[in-house]
């Protein structure tokens, strides 16, 4: 006879049903208060999930079943795993078609804040019918989508935007036209009538009238447009904020996550401009580790040459030749640097990083100025030399110091300011600031050693004079 196994013992059926109750509401609210991408909205995925809870218990009890025994259990487990739970990831990754009260030809998942839109295009009339798909990152937030009819940017978008009232908690849906003074700050966002054909809008939260605004929740804002014949591309903006004062949606966050929050895309073909968002995204990957390599980090280095090797007597010129071969490098590849941001700066209009851009332009003119300044270096007999060394080493310092500052506000702007890249960066300049520092101390100790001979010498000298006059009297 083959040994027999311990069994599991049973526990007592109340605290069983007590558990098995427990975890069937558990993980009913789990599904039920995941982010729209997990898509149960149909009633096939409310089956799907109420058989995902039904799994869970059913397992337990087989699991704390004295007929079955740990062999069997082990046997079962991975097929459990596999047949409840595969579902929700194959649904988690796409887009859906289906809502609770409508359904959809077409569905697009968008590239950033977890959103999505799903759409029937009606060609015989330019009819469009779009839901939009997004989430709240506050209680007291916002959360909207509009099309720019001239293009892809937020200025000059009629957005629908939906939020809590403020006086009956319900979700209320607006019109507002994003124009220049939205972007400037300069007025309070209010809300208007559209000039676009919106024949109609409403928004609903999952859940129904019961369910509440948090931070995670799901909206759905459904629109029906009137599309211009012919036209079937369409530049869609979506975005999301923390706070509304009274009725007007405060400014949304700044990262670059938030302001990349745009597509266009065909209504016809449901062909939309991922490439181009992606080629965006390589060459701002490019931009910043071109900038930080050459303005963070090979200018430095090149200054740290001209001030600590030039003492050396044994190199000769060497040291000269070695700090203009790492400056000119460093310019070389910071203007391929920049030449990129510029080209960036046009991939994506509406995108737009003020102090970014503006310390960019004024590290670039400084070595550009300094690159310049070389051809006209005097020579050292010359009395306007030490004009000119004051004019390189003002510049250069200015330089170096306003391309560290930009460096670390390239990190914010990219979203990037708590990563394994910036603290890389911050390691390596942390070194060259530790290298700087032991080189400053023994240039002071090297400089105090000779001072301290050349004194003595003098003194030296002086007391040979002195005695000689003396003998000779």
């Amino acid at each position: 006879m083959e040994p027999k196994l311990p069994l599991i013992s049973n526990p007592p059926n109340a605290p069983l049903k007590a558990f098995s109750s427990k975890l069937s509401t558990h993980c009913t609210q789990k599904i039920h208060n995941g982010s729209h991408r997990s898509h149960f909205f149909t009633n096939a995925s409310f089956s799907n999930a109420e058989n995902v809870t039904k799994g869970l218990i059913y397992a337990f009890t087989f699991f704390h079943s004295p007929e079955h025994s740990i062999t069997k259990m082990h046997l079962l487990l991975p097929p459990l795993f596999f047949f409840f739970f595969f579902p929700l990831v194959a649904y988690s990754s796409h887009c859906t078609t289906q809502t609770a009260t409508k359904s959809f030809q077409k569905c697009m998942t968008l590239p950033t804040q977890q959103a999505s839109i799903a759409w029937t295009f009606h060609p015989r009339n330019s009819t469009l019918d779009l839901v939009f798909f997004g989430t709240f990152i506050s209680p007291s937030g916002w959360v909207g989508w509009g099309m720019n009819p001239t293009s892809p940017e937020m200025t000059g978008t009629r957005a629908l935007i939906a939020f809590p009232d403020p006086n009956s908690g319900q979700i209320v849906l607006l019109p507002y036209i994003l124009d220049p003074t939205v972007k400037l700050q300069k007025s309070p966002l209010l809300s208007r009538p559209l000039d676009i054909h919106l024949l109609s809008s409403s928004a609903a939260m999952y859940g129904g009238k019961l369910a509440t605004v948090h931070n995670g929740a799901t909206i759905q804002i459904f629109s029906t447009l009137k599309l211009k014949p012919n036209k079937t591309k369409i530049h869609l903006v979506w975005n999301r904020g923390l706070y509304v004062q009274g009725y007007s949606p405060t400014i949304h966050p700044t990262t670059s996550t938030d302001l990349s929050s745009i597509t266009t895309f065909d209504v016809l073909s449901g062909s939309s401009a991922v490439q181009h968002s992606n080629n965006v995204k390589a060459l701002r990957v490019i931009h910043g580790t071109i900038n930080a390599i050459s303005w963070g980090l090979l200018l430095p280095v090149g200054a740290v040459t001209a001030r600590y090797l030039r003492h050396i007597q044994s190199l000769g010129p060497t040291w000269f030749y070695v700090h203009a071969g790492i400056q000119l490098f460093a310019f070389t590849l910071g203007t391929l640097g920049f030449a990129i941001g510029i080209c960036l700066g046009r991939l994506s209009p509406g995108v737009e990083y003020s102090l970014h851009r503006k310390l960019g332009f004024a590290v670039f003119c400084l070595g550009a100025m300094q690159t310049v300044a070389l051809l006209f270096r005097p020579k050292t007999t010359n009395k306007f030399r030490k004009y000119w060394k004051s004019y390189h080493h003002f510049v250069g310092y200015s330089c170096v110091v306003l391309g560290f500052v930009n460096v670390f506000q390239g990190f914010q702007v990219m979203g990037l300011s708590r990563s394994y890249s910036k603290l890389v960066y911050c390691l390596g300049l942390s070194t060259l600031i530790g290298v700087c520092i032991a080189l400053e101390v023994n240039s002071w100790v090297v400089f105090c050693r000779k001072s301290k001979e050349e004194k003595l010498r003098r003194e030296g000298l002086i007391g040979t004079s002195e005695k000689s006059s003396g003998i000779h009297n």
